[in-house]
């Protein structure tokens, strides 16, 4: 008896810690967790998020897909969202993923019981997602409900549904299967280049290089984080948007889009976001290889 009293007490301190760090982690910004209304972004593309965690809908005749299932709190917030646009969030089909951390993951598992929809996750992020975060190379300790994955997607793969084509670009180095997606899409009677970013930071927890008794978060990392930033810099951009609406001043152009159909047009800010955020990964590059 005291033996099953001490398993249980055991049991009851890595729950209430988990809880905690779930707490604490959606808590270092309000906005992932506040909502905002729905909005149209072009052609048959909404935006179904909260005010920094992005989530997207594209809504097609054979059923739809959503891109990011957020937080593991996020999901009603997600299907509040999709129904005040008239659509039932079981026609969602496809569930996709910018990359597998918690804030953008962790609602998936609920969100495919409540869609049905099929999980579709690039190749490097499987495992972390699998296994609920234990495989993370970061935050190995931040653990989320696993779930399973139904079509593990390679470098260049396309998801595609009731016409629309979505293309998926390994961006890693942020995590090792960090997805950017890409589509074109008729605005307007014009066709028009979206570009989703997956992730480009480099986190204050990355190792990026080598040192004794502290290796690189995982070999090649430096090299994925260029390989990503010479893709992104390749990538035709009308529409820039990414996994967190902070990354495309998201709310700032959200105040102008009455005045000015054209915001979601940015093919200069997306350049420039890019180069800034290179210099910042060359930035702490540079500090870290310091002996």
């Amino acid at each position: 008896m005291r033996e099953f009293q001490k398993r249980m007490m055991c049991l009851w301190v890595v729950l209430v810690t988990m809880l905690i760090a779930e707490q604490t982690l959606a808590g270092d910004n309000p906005d992932w967790t506040t909502p905002i209304a729905p909005f149209h972004i072009a052609g048959n593309l909404y935006y179904v998020g909260s005010k920094d965690l992005a989530a997207y809908l594209i809504v097609t005749p054979r059923g739809d897909i959503l891109i990011n299932a957020n937080l593991e709190s996020s999901p009603p917030q997600i299907k509040a969202s999709v129904e005040k646009l008239g659509i039932k969030l079981t026609d969602i089909k496809i569930l996709l993923n910018s990359h597998a951390h918690w804030d953008h993951v962790a609602g998936s598992a609920k969100m495919k019981k409540m869609t049905g929809a099929k999980f579709e996750v690039m190749d490097g992020d499987v495992a972390v997602v699998e296994s609920g975060g234990a495989k993370d190379f970061a935050y190995p300790t931040t653990h989320y409900p696993a779930t399973k994955v139904d079509r593990i997607l390679h470098d260049g793969d396309q998801v595609s549904l009731g016409g629309t084509i979505l293309v998926a670009h390994k961006t890693a180095g942020h995590t090792r299967g960090c997805t950017t997606w890409t589509m074109q899409i008729l605005d307007r009677g014009k066709p028009e280049n979206v570009v989703i970013v997956g992730s480009w930071n480099v986190n204050a927890e990355f190792r990026l290089v080598d040192h004794p008794n502290k290796p690189a978060s995982y070999q090649g990392i430096v090299d994925d984080y260029r390989k990503t930033f010479a893709t992104l810099k390749a990538l035709p951009c009308d529409i820039f948007l990414g996994a967190h609406g902070s990354y495309f001043n998201m709310l700032d152009k959200l105040k102008r889009v009455k005045t000015d159909p054209d915001v979601w047009l940015d093919p200069q800010g997306y350049q420039a976001a890019v180069a800034e955020r290179e210099s910042a990964f060359e930035a702490a590059l540079a500090q870290q290889s310091k002996p």
